[in-house]
């Protein structure tokens, strides 16, 4: 049996900005990237072609805004841009550390994160002190190329454990999302039900 945890808003509650093109530009412009007159129409709309349930890096995206404006970006400051507008305040849901703890006495764990912007799933875990050792994996959306509910995210999450898509238990916030597990054959449990506080004693009584 393995364990899988979403990370936002379920391990942690992360503050993310309440405007993020508006804090995206903040950090363009401090690189000294010319940032367009219409950079929030520019940041909404669609300029990658991805298939359906897969992820396109928050970087990616930005630097391809960028293009569509006639902006020339230079190496890596979309990225560096992204990380910077996206680092987090972070709090750690109460039981998180004892729900993990309690999954890993039973087998392997893994975060499964839809998480758009590299980096931001390693920082935030160490900001929560939940240190990545506590997981035998972390996969996230951006790394993995795919995300939540489409089956691929859990499916590459079970390779990494080396374990069969259908003996993974998910632990997550969003039915919509986290409950893509069960189209593997995996189980959802939802924190709206059995918050990480109770997660041990629910692990008990299985």
């Amino acid at each position: 049996m393995a364990h899988t945890f979403d990370l936002f808003g379920t391990l942690v509650r992360a503050a993310t900005p309440d405007d993020p093109a508006r804090a995206v530009a903040k950090e363009l412009a401090a690189r000294d990237v010319a940032v367009p007159d219409d950079w929030a129409r520019a940041y909404g709309e669609v300029h990658i072609d991805a298939p359906e349930g897969a992820e396109v890096p928050l970087p990616a995206h930005v630097a391809a805004a960028l293009r569509d404006r006639g902006v020339d970006v230079p190496a890596n400051a979309a990225r560096r841009a992204v990380v910077a507008a996206f680092d987090p305040d972070v709090e750690t849901v109460e039981g998180a550390r004892a729900a993990v703890a309690a999954a890993a006495e039973r087998g392997p764990v893994a975060v499964c994160s839809n998480c758009s912007v590299p980096e931001l799933a390693a920082r935030t875990l160490i900001r929560a002190d939940l240190e990545r050792d506590a997981f035998d994996a972390v996969v996230t959306s951006v790394a993995c190329g795919w995300r939540k509910p489409d089956t691929r995210l859990f499916e590459a999450t079970a390779r990494t454990l080396g374990v069969a898509p259908d003996s993974l238990t998910h632990v997550g916030d969003d039915p919509r999302t986290d409950g893509g597990v069960e189209a593997v054959g995996g189980r959802f449990v939802d924190v709206a039900d059995v918050p990480l506080a109770t997660f041990p004693d629910w692990l008990e009584g299985r």
